[in-house]
């Protein structure tokens, strides 16, 4: 019989149930140690913590002041008045207690009833005539543009956070230094303001583009550079770059800071003179002071990323990816050292596809810290990412339910599920979405609770379905999702087709001939109306006329499939083969042309401009309900599982995106 797992008050699951619905007890030894580095929550967490509600819902507190976001103010007894405006406030009770007050709508923006479909793109893995190496904003904008010319509704990026300023450059979009600013590898060096003051070096740049990898280390070096010159010949009677600065505040000093000290102390603030470790100590007030240049140039580089950014999406909603977490020895990681774990990973315990389970080296969020610090590193990370696009996706959405964290040293089998307060969570979302009129995908691809694909529902977030783990057709697909063929992480069509991508996986020994030969024939069976000695241009075009037929609000398709790309971006579990690294076969230039992008551009186009194929998920958007009656639901959902069983849905867990 199936057991619900019971949570502890340090928010563990004592067991966990795998994608066959058999449950697996947590030992005791993991069970201490991850108590000892979540630490017990204060008893009175529940009295001065905030409070996350929505209009109407009961504050079960008594009589309390609220200073406004705008600098007005409100009296509140007992439930917010229906027009309370929605926002960061300020609630304080009669005994003097102040607590934050976060009003949301309770469901994510959306931006009406119709379909659209939109490219899926690395952007790193572009390559243009201007760009020096790696895919760029400028080439970010040629497709954006490619893109409204077709008729479609966005473009889905890969993570553009940034990493460590130094050599040996980090290559996975899925492990950044920090989820509030930009990777300045992504700068067109020519189109920052005062490039015209120098001569760059255009010869060095077009000849990194000629290499058959993308060089991270090389670009950067030649690219910082040439953006240190631009930034020393620079106008300083010019006032917009620093007024800019004056307005991001703190977080973009403690960025700017923790760069230079990168540079010359390394990418792991562990790793510092001890007198560094403390964002706000006077050691590290004195260093920012002695090195002002240099931090400006830091937080030069940010604006003109945020210049170049705002022009490549304009017109067009381009969906930015938010990682699961940040480097250990990262900018979020040190600036945040009270709200993050020490001595833990996020990652995936076993599955299916996966006996050893998985590790994806980033520290995670302690939940009852991250209340205590007003949720400002969750709300931050997702601003950021959210802000001047139109769109996020939230990689590994279940993470905003639970993680599973492996303590140091120990196999990612030796872990457990953390609980997160996962309804003041969405309502943040909910709230930023808002803010930014940006619409919100989930990737809930692994193993999915019972309820998690619900709850994502009522928030109005978009479940993500893919055609290679889909049991059932695309037709019967949810109308609120975003369905797609293929990720980053698995095979594209040609690889699969051609047997390449199965050649690949032998050499880099992530199975055996048999399972993988096994694992391959069921993915090409989910491309029904082709036969396996087809072309892979036949199978590109059978596979998205199958997608054609979702009902999905979103549809997307990679630039990989249409061009006919036999390698994928990553592959889980190698460390030898170059991930994250490999450019696309075409050009920029090329894109329209190709016909492979434009045989998909007619069949999406046909497919969005048809009126919505009917499904058997279909129906009214659920309603946001009250925060008091989803947590009364929630307990009362807990207790009934906990009696009578309860199933998780299994699919092959994705890595995190490292």
């Amino acid at each position: 019989m199936t057991v619900s797992p019971t949570t502890d008050e340090w928010g563990i699951d004592a067991s966990w149930l795998d994608g066959s619905d058999t449950e697996h007890a947590i030992s005791p030894e993991t069970i201490d140690r991850l108590r000892a580095v979540i630490g017990r929550p204060p008893a009175d967490l529940d009295e001065r913590g905030p409070i996350v509600a929505r209009p109407g819902d009961d504050l079960e507190v008594e009589r309390a002041e609220v200073q406004l976001e705008d600098g007005g103010t409100r009296s509140v007894d007992g439930a917010l008045p229906e027009d309370f405006p929605l926002g960061y406030h300020w609630l304080t009770t009669p005994d003097g207690v102040r607590r934050r007050l976060i009003v949301s709508p309770g469901r994510c923006w959306a931006p009406g009833d119709g379909r659209s479909w939109g490219w899926a793109v690395q952007l790193y893995a572009l390559h243009g005539e201007g760009s020096w190496g790696i895919g760029d904003l400028a080439d970010l904008g040629a497709v954006r543009a490619l893109a409204q010319q077709q008729g479609a509704g966005f473009v889905l990026i890969n993570p553009l956070h940034a990493v460590a300023p130094t050599a040996g450059q980090e290559s996975s979009p899925y492990l950044p230094a920090t989820r509030r600013f930009r990777n300045p590898l992504y700068l067109r060096v020519q189109d920052v303001p005062g490039a015209d003051r120098v001569e760059l070096d255009h010869a060095a740049g077009r000849a990194l583009s000629e290499a058959e990898l993308i060089d991270r280390d090389a670009v950067w070096a030649l690219k910082r550079t040439q953006l240190r010159r631009v930034f020393d010949a620079r106008d300083t009677g010019d006032r917009s770059f620093n007024d800019w600065w004056w307005d991001q505040g703190q977080p973009l000093q403690d960025w700017a800071t923790w760069s230079v000290l990168a540079e010359q102390h390394g990418g792991d603030w562990h790793a510092w003179p001890e007198h560094l470790h403390d964002p706000h100590g006077a050691g590290v007030t004195e260093f920012a002071r002695a090195h002002e240049d240099d931090v400006a140039f830091h937080a030069w580089l940010q604006w003109a990323l945020d210049l170049q950014f705002r022009a490549a999406t304009d017109g067009l909603t381009v969906i930015q990816d938010l990682p699961i977490g940040v480097a250990g020895g990262g900018a979020d990681a040190w600036t945040w050292q009270g709200v993050l774990a020490a001595g833990v990973d996020v990652g995936a315990p076993p599955d299916a596809f996966n006996s050893q389970g998985q590790n994806w080296g980033s520290p995670p969020l302690v939940p009852w810290r991250l209340r205590a610090a007003d949720y400002v590193p969750f709300i931050e990370s997702i601003r950021a990412t959210m802000t001047g696009a139109g769109g996020l996706r939230i990689d590994h959405v279940m993470g905003l339910f639970r993680l599973w964290w492996v303590p140091s040293g120990a196999g990612a089998t030796e872990g457990a599920y953390i609980r997160y307060p996962a309804e003041d969570l969405l309502d943040i979302v909910a709230l930023e979405s808002h803010r930014a009129q940006a619409i919100v995908v989930g990737e809930d691809l692994g193993i999915v609770e019972d309820g998690v694909r619900e709850r994502m529902a009522e928030h109005g977030i978009l479940s993500y379905r893919l055609l290679y783990f889909e049991e059932e057709t695309p037709e019967h697909w949810p109308t609120g999702s975003m369905g797609a063929v293929t990720t980053h992480d698995l095979p594209t069509i040609a690889g699969l087709w051609t047997g390449t991508d199965v050649a690949e996986q032998l050499e880099q020994g992530t199975g055996t001939e048999d399972e993988l030969a096994r694992g391959r024939t069921e993915l090409m069976q989910k491309v029904t109306g082709v036969t396996a000695d087809a072309e892979p241009a036949e199978a590109v075009a059978a596979a998205h006329r199958l997608l054609a037929e979702a009902p999905c609000t979103l549809l997307s398709v990679t630039l990989d499939d249409a061009v006919l790309a036999e390698r994928r971006p990553n592959m889980p579990g190698t460390t030898q083969r170059p991930n994250w690294s490999i450019p696309l076969p075409v050009a920029v230039e090329d894109l329209a042309a190709h016909p492979g992008v434009q045989e998909l551009t007619r069949l999406l186009g046909e497919a969005v401009a048809a009126p919505r194929p009917a499904s058997r998920r279909s129906g009214k958007p659920a309603k946001a309900t009250s925060k008091r009656k989803a947590k009364k639901a929630e307990k009362s959902a807990q207790a009934a599982t906990s009696e009578q069983g309860s199933e998780e849905t299994a699919a092959p867990a994705e890595d995190g995106g490292a």
